[in-house]
């Protein structure tokens, strides 16, 4: 049975249009309440949710659903998506949602669930509970209508823990940071956190008013940061998104560092003191040629995954690794954390430059990348375009002509109508030309 509302990442979509209307919010709410209800038996449901306008609107409606089953919901207001993943655990819950469209804008939301460990929904849990969707939920009797509580202050818990992951002997006084917090989730506690390690703290992109978020700021839009940086004469620039489980970062010349980069550098450092489980690094198929390679120079692996932070965290889980992520910019940090999280990652770097002394353009530029080009192409949802004989042979000569010195990547998107081309290859003239026969190719058909 295949998913209909479930993507890569929870349900996404536009808001106030189906599937993200308060109707349908209700009935998930409902049928992820019964579903837990039935396989644990006990009630308790922590919700966090970023700034955008529409989250009220999910929250209120989710949240009946869930009470409506017997849950008790604990709303923690604007909190980054980790900390729900965290919280689900330290509050001994038995889900987490977070109500976040991630980097998208405020015209977007999403719905994401954890389950009690404080990992991401498994696609059997994903495809029971869709199914559930189909027929009226179990309304428990009046006298079990769960509660709603609201404890916002929980997320001091999240801070108090963040600052465990930054060496105790250390301290960040003397660095000068700027933080762009996309006017999202983390706002409040990525500013705070830096500030009471140590660091003199530039705050951008912490007045949300329910639609700026994302807006031409945070970790895709990553140009103001860089600009303040330089102007302020800042050491280090630190981008999430707009629930903080992604990030960039700028170096001292206003130089942006991708995941890749980021994680080269993690997973460097983390080897080199033995505690890089299994030495593997785990990333998906989108990460760089150049950072496969890196880590084969260095004596390390790279095991890859199909694209979406949860997959990497499931082949950590499977093979017991301890650090994954993508290009994007999800790290995650498995001795710390049960999904991407911005913040800790940000102070991995933080750490690095702390104790060796080296700036960050010298620490977070490992490798030198393989030329990459992606491009994405709108389609009907109706049509099979991957399916059509003329793309599967613009797929298959493209690959022939760049030989071991490329690749081609060819997928769907997971939360919009769109198919991504993306090819790596030494020649750059060479790769326009593929990626743009491939494109042209899914265009004609899709």
């Amino acid at each position: 049975m295949t998913r209909q509302y479930f993507g890569t990442d929870g349900v996404r979509g536009e808001a106030n249009t189906h599937p993200m209307t308060a109707e349908m919010a209700l009935k998930l709410g409902a049928a992820v309440g019964q579903y837990f209800r039935s396989h644990k038996g006990s009630r308790r449901v922590v919700i966090g949710k970023d700034t955008r306008r529409s989250g009220y609107m999910l929250e209120n409606a989710l949240t009946a659903g869930l009470l409506g089953v017997g849950m008790d919901a604990y709303l923690l207001g604007p909190v980054p998506t980790p900390a729900v993943g965290m919280l689900t655990r330290s509050m001994r819950a038995d889900l987490g949602v977070m109500i976040s469209a991630s980097h998208n804008p405020h015209h977007d939301n999403g719905i994401k669930f954890f389950g009690p460990d404080g990992f991401k929904l498994s696609d059997e849990a994903e495809r029971s509970i869709e199914a559930m969707l189909e027929s009226e939920p179990a309304l428990v009797p009046a006298a079990e209508i769960g509660r709603a509580l609201r404890v916002e202050g929980d997320r001091t818990r999240y801070m108090e823990f963040a600052k465990t992951t930054f060496p105790r002997r250390h301290r960040l006084g003397g660095l000068k940071v700027v933080i762009d917090c996309a006017n999202g989730a983390a706002y409040r506690t990525a500013p705070e956190v830096l500030w009471e390690l140590g660091a003199d703290v530039v705050p951008i992109g912490v007045k949300p008013d329910g639609f700026n978020i994302n807006d031409n700021c945070g970790s895709t839009k990553p140009e103001l940061a860089a600009r303040m940086v330089v102007e302020q004469g800042a050491d280090l620039g630190i981008c999430l998104d707009g629930d903080a489980d992604r990030l960039m970062i700028i170096d001292e010349t206003g130089k942006v560092a991708d995941g890749d980069q980021l994680m080269a550098l993690i997973a460097t450092r983390m080897a080199a003191k033995g505690n890089l489980n299994g030495k593997t690094l785990v990333a998906t198929v989108m990460s760089n040629l150049g950072l496969e390679r890196d880590m084969k120079a260095k004596g390390l692996k790279l095991l890859r995954t199909d694209v979406g932070d949860r997959y990497v965290v499931e082949a950590m889980r499977a093979g017991g690794f301890n650090l994954g992520g993508e290009q994007s910019g999800h790290i995650v940090l498995r001795d710390y954390v049960t999904t991407g999280d911005g913040l800790i990652a940000a102070l991995q770097v933080l750490s690095a430059m702390v104790e060796t002394g080296e700036k960050a353009s010298t620490l977070a530029h490992v490798f030198e990348p393989v030329p990459q080009l992606l491009e994405n192409v709108r389609y009907n949802p109706e049509t099979a375009p991957l399916e059509n004989a003329a793309v599967l042979k613009a797929i298959a000569d493209g690959e022939a002509r760049f030989g071991k010195n490329g690749r081609v990547v060819i997928r769907k998107s997971g939360t919009e109508p769109l198919i991504r081309v993306m090819g790596e290859c030494t020649d750059e003239a060479l790769l326009g030309e593929v990626v743009h026969g491939i494109v042209s190719a899914v265009g004609q058909a899709g």
